[in-house]
């Protein structure tokens, strides 16, 4: 099957486009193929979170093995309830004070999700992204797993068309929405633990973690 004939691009800064793009991107991932959407670090790549197949094709559109497990977007903070076996108070600080925007926590997963990211023993990380695009995307499918739209090694895409260079016809459905205003990766806190523990340096940073809850673990590495 040629696939290559279906990749679209949706230019979402024109409303209608954008209502079409929107729509098409919720209907390929119903569907178990890969979108390309905006979020307010980089663009990212994503896939349906509970189509283990979808995600096997996210993985390797990067170049990526089951070693390396994508994160999880979500659109509501709600819906991290149902993703998780528990919730440290840390965990909801964080979430309360910096979401939707550009902090990833790695919680432990509820055992009974029907999805498979990749080796994640038995953690995953998640985030809800501050853009209004990702966000009506997410609400319409649930949690995606999504990833930076590039290939591994590459620079990660700032624009759909990008994106869409280095992806080409493994995904189907680009949003466009023009160079992310401040493409720095999310910062990523591990909240398992007793005490939250930085594995990631990014948008957030580490005094703004400490305003919210004390110390951070491999803040000063």
């Amino acid at each position: 099957m040629t696939h290559w004939l279906a990749v679209r691009l949706f230019d979402c800064r024109n409303i209608e486009e954008r209502d079409r793009g929107i729509k098409a991107a919720i209907d390929a991932v119903g569907s178990g193929d890969l979108v390309v959407l905006p979020t307010d670090t980089v663009y990212g790549i994503g896939a349906d979170a509970f189509k283990a197949w979808s995600v096997t094709n996210l993985l390797n559109a990067k170049g990526r093995d089951r070693q390396m497990p994508p994160p999880v977007l979500v659109g509501s903070r709600h819906t991290l309830d149902g993703l998780v076996t528990r919730m440290p108070p840390a965990a909801r600080d964080l979430v309360a004070a910096f979401w939707p925007g550009a902090l990833t926590i790695v919680v432990e997963q509820a055992p009974s999700l029907q999805w498979d990211l990749g080796d994640t023993g038995g953690t995953v990380a998640v985030r809800m992204p501050l853009h209004p695009v990702a966000l009506e995307v997410l609400r319409a499918t649930g949690p995606m797993a999504v990833s930076s739209a590039n290939l591994t090694g590459q620079p990660p895409a700032i624009t759909a068309e990008q994106a869409r260079d280095q992806l080409s016809y493994k995904v189907s459905v680009y949003l466009e929405a023009g160079e992310c205003p401040s493409p720095v990766p999310s910062t990523i806190v591990d909240v398992t633990a007793d005490r939250p523990r930085l594995l990631r340096a990014g948008a957030i940073t580490v005094e703004q973690l400490r305003e919210v809850v004390g110390e951070v673990d491999g803040a000063d590495s």
